[in-house]
């Protein structure tokens, strides 16, 4: 994700500058030129666009740290007229600040809405991440978890159902027993980096459940952590963002979805460290023979006092529940 860079700052000095007067530089030149980086005379920084006249006038005053104003600027070296003017107002808030400049760089860049609109839209997917409780660094696992999904999303699923409804079936961030549910079936999504194994984690005697009408599908992916592959967690979120650009609605349910499972572009860099390649993956349908524990298999149930069982599977040996190992052979999605 596109971030305004520290330099771009750095150039701004409020040398000479007195009242309103603002100076500004394109925030991210090599995204766009409709957004300009500005500083005041107080040091403030703010990100500016230049409206077309039939554009409406926009102000915010809801998101923490942040206010939005429209008035006549005149800066120097740019076009006079009627800004969009995004003030940062808490100097400890610049780092989402640039991130918030980069994702609007990017939004603006080649696209036919209006600057309210887009600025709009930006900013009430922060506000829906300022809402949530205090974020936490996702472990390895949960990484590894997460991409897992977004690969199931983006290379298995849009392509078979399209976009809308691919997004709509992406259920488990949002408390659903099942990562993915629809009429009829479910696909729960398993990652495993172990080297020589199929191996998956289970957390529980219902995940393996299928749905009450329908069938399970688990999704197998085994991934290698390796420094020159090309994969990445920010990197795989960035294409399914750019998948969806021209779907405002299913893009905003999959914002929706990346701050339910505890997803910050904040944290980007972090996350960028575990460059992942995938080694193998297949859909498996869960039927007779699959390995798995459910209630109904425990003939007392479970013991007094023991409240949840937690156990591994191994699919190596189970080839013949495969039923699709590319995308194109999913035709149960």
């Amino acid at each position: 994700m596109s971030a305004i860079a520290p330099q771009i700052w750095a150039r701004l000095s409020v040398e000479g500058l007195q009242g309103n007067a603002l100076r500004g530089c394109l925030a991210v030149p090599d995204v766009t030129d409709r957004l300009l980086a500005g500083i005041d005379a107080a040091g403030r920084r703010h990100l500016l666009i230049l409206l077309n006249p039939t554009d409406a006038d926009f102000h915010d005053s809801q998101s923490r740290g942040i206010g939005v104003i429209t008035q006549e600027l005149a800066i120097p070296d740019h076009a006079p007229g009627r800004y969009l003017d995004i003030t940062c107002l808490d100097i400890s808030g610049y780092e989402t600040f640039n991130l918030i400049g980069g994702e609007l760089a990017t939004q603006l860049s080649g696209s036919e809405e209006s600057a309210s609109q887009v600025v709009s839209r930006v900013l009430a997917k922060w506000r829906r991440f300022w809402g949530q409780a205090p974020r936490h660094l996702l472990s390895r696992e949960e990484q590894l978890g997460l991409f897992a999904e977004l690969w199931f999303l983006r290379v298995w699923l849009i392509p078979m159902v399209g976009l809308s409804e691919a997004v709509q079936r992406w259920r488990g961030p949002f408390g659903s027993r099942h990562d993915f549910e629809w009429a009829g079936k479910s696909v729960e999504v398993k990652a495993t980096s172990s080297v020589h194994e199929r191996v998956h984690r289970i957390h529980g005697l219902d995940q393996l459940l299928p749905p009450e009408a329908g069938v399970l599908l688990i999704f197998s992916q085994r991934l290698r952590e390796e420094a020159g592959a090309t994969n990445s967690l920010p990197n795989l979120v960035a294409s399914c963002r750019e998948q969806l650009a021209g779907e405002a609605h299913s893009l905003s349910q999959f914002e929706d979805a990346l701050i339910q499972v505890g997803y910050s572009d904040a944290d980007a860099d972090e996350y960028s460290q575990l460059r992942l390649r995938v080694v193998e993956e297949g859909l498996y349908q869960v039927q007779a023979d699959f390995p798995r524990l459910t209630k109904s298999e425990l003939c007392d149930g479970l013991l007094p006092g023991v409240r949840d069982v937690n156990y591994e599977i191994i699919l190596d040996g189970f080839a013949h529940l495969c039923i699709a190992r590319l995308p194109e052979q999913a035709t149960m999605l």
